[in-house]
């Protein structure tokens, strides 16, 4: 069974310095009937203006990981790293028993557009931790390409779940098969173009959950750019 949700369908908000996007409940948007998919828990869109940014603030018992598609985030937090995450990079913070931290847009003329993602981690009470690391172009062209794992495995970021985080860039006309683990679920997020899952279409922003499924046959209808959640 492949469930659509749709872009429009998404909590919308427009702050001024900030417009975003909640895939599921978040802040002021509440729907019982999207509290998550399995583990995921939040997928947001969110467009910082210039030299805007989220103060800071704190998290806990949460594994949350930032995919910039333009622009850079400026990161700073309590456990002391300080950064700049930029188009193909993979930030990984497991906010465990408590963390602080800022993100800004340090430009003064370029717009921030990123997803902010969070996974409810497999226990509470973590000890915090910070990841980051830079996957290219080519590593995702064509393919999947690991970004996030449990156990880190093909230079992927660690994450406190049973969850598989994989990324791809498809060309027009261009396909991909998955093989759905027997007993495993799926979700979709589509950040650029339009594509097909089993024939099914889905467009920029976007979002699939995959259950039931033995395989999926992912075309891209146009240009596009795509995440996948192997999700136990």
């Amino acid at each position: 069974m492949i469930t659509i949700r749709k872009r429009e369908e998404r909590g919308h908000f427009n702050h001024g310095w900030l417009e975003t996007s909640h895939t599921f409940s978040f802040a002021d948007y509440y729907d019982p009937a999207q509290m998550g998919f399995r583990t995921l828990r939040v997928i947001n869109e969110d467009r910082v203006q210039p030299g805007k940014g989220f103060g800071t603030h704190s998290h806990q018992d949460m594994e949350i990981i930032t995919y910039v598609l333009e622009g850079a985030v400026e990161h700073k937090d309590s456990m002391g790293n300080v950064g700049v995450i930029k188009p193909g990079d993979v930030q990984r913070m497991s906010a465990g028993t408590g963390v602080t931290h800022s993100e800004y847009n340090p430009s003064q003329k370029e717009l921030l557009h990123l997803l902010q993602i969070w996974i409810l981690p497999e226990k509470k009470g973590l000890k915090p931790g910070y990841e980051q690391k830079t996957f290219s172009p080519e590593e995702k062209r064509g393919k999947l390409c690991l970004v996030a794992s449990r156990d880190g495995r093909n230079g992927s970021v660690t994450i406190h779940q049973d969850v598989d985080l994989f990324c791809s860039l498809l060309e027009k006309g261009q396909t991909l098969d998955w093989s759905v683990p027997t007993g495993r679920h799926g979700w979709v997020q589509v950040i650029r173009g339009e594509m097909k899952i089993n024939g099914q279409s889905l467009r920029e922003g976007d979002g699939a959950a995959i259950s039931d499924e033995k395989s999926l046959k992912m075309t891209a209808s146009q240009a596009s750019e795509f995440l996948l959640f192997d999700l136990g």
